[in-house]
């Protein structure tokens, strides 16, 4: 049985969110996040790749394109966004986590990323997916702290011995590695799901509610590399995939909503549901047709915050989503200035 919720009151998104008693001494949502020291984070990001310039705090690396997505006809028994009743062209990024944009193609424990961006008259809509079904932090504090340890030092590498003992006292860090780790290096872009780790809310025309989380379901499939292959790849070939494989045909991506059951945690990234107990529900197809230039995706941010319609809502209860959307503005403001 999915989730319905009645739709949460103002004062209740702000007790989840721990925001009302700033709020009472005259704080905002956007300045209480930037309290849990949002600087400090995508700081600790970039240091954590090397500082390099002109880059993202996270997805540095990353191929800019462009498409359509397409809603279900079942889509709008779940939400009332306008993006889910008609054709709507998409903006979208893959992309390699961190901030270093020479990490290799071929790099097995870093999450892939697929950004989007729905287009429609009445506002865009904008989701953010990995290429793993759980986060690495549950906190913006814990991110901090993990970027921190895995900062290079004097040699050039971060210290093992401090990662090591971060892992062992945060375990929940440890997931999505492990996850990467047990799988194949993705052959593509387009041959790999792509999870949205934080709890959406979607609500119909007639107010039901149903709490889901959303992923990218590969019409490709699952394509990945033996370790023989791998090692045969340059450090650089997904752009070049794309490119060949969009000369031949779009890449499509059926986005799911899973839907969520009595005690499923909505206030932690790190922590899996399990899907292949869960009803899902297609709420429409990404057709990717072709590439765009790097400026296209490089002008503005995938923020998947503050560019949500009615109808779709992020977590109230989730501390890592909230941060989002001042970090990504810190590491625009970085890479454009």
């Amino acid at each position: 049985m999915s989730i319905r919720l009645s739709p949460p009151t103002v004062a209740s998104l702000l007790l989840l969110t721990g925001w009302g008693p700033a709020l009472a001494q005259g704080g905002t949502p956007d300045t209480v996040s930037r309290e849990v020291d949002t600087q400090a984070i995508v700081d600790a990001l970039f240091k954590a790749g090397g500082n390099q310039p002109n880059v993202r705090a996270s997805g540095a690396k990353g191929v800019c394109v462009k498409g359509t997505f397409t809603p279900s006809a079942e889509a709008p028994g779940l939400t009332k966004a306008p993006h889910f009743t008609r054709a709507s062209p998409v903006t979208a990024r893959f992309s390699m986590g961190g901030s270093n944009p020479k990490v290799s193609d071929k790099a097995k424990a870093v999450t892939r990323g697929f950004s989007m961006r729905i287009a429609n008259p009445a506002g865009d809509m904008v989701f953010v997916f990995i290429s793993a079904p759980v986060f690495g932090t549950k906190t913006p504090q814990q991110l901090l702290d993990f970027a921190t340890v895995r900062a290079p030092g004097p040699d050039g590498k971060p210290d093992a011995d401090k990662i090591k003992a971060f892992s062992a006292a945060n375990p929940e860090t440890t997931r999505q590695a492990a996850w990467l780790n047990a799988r194949p290096v993705p052959a593509s872009y387009a041959g790999v799901d792509y999870w949205g780790v934080h709890a959406y809310t979607l609500t119909d025309a007639k107010g039901r509610a149903t709490v889901a989380k959303l992923k990218t379901v590969a019409a490709a499939g699952q394509l990945g590399l033996s370790d023989d292959e791998a090692k045969a790849k340059p450090d650089a070939f997904y752009a070049d995939e794309m490119k060949e494989r969009l000369a031949q045909a779009p890449a499509r991506f059926d986005l799911v909503a899973v839907l969520g059951e009595a005690g499923d945690p909505t206030n932690d990234p790190t922590a899996q549901w399990p899907e292949e107990s869960r009803k899902t529900v297609t709420l429409g197809t990404l057709s990717i047709t072709a590439l765009e230039p790097a400026a296209t995706c490089d002008a503005a941010t995938f923020d998947p915050v503050a560019d949500l319609p009615e109808g779709v809502a992020g977590p109230a209860d989730d501390p890592m989503f909230a941060i989002r959307s001042p970090a990504y503005a810190i590491s625009l403001s970085r890479r454009t200035n």
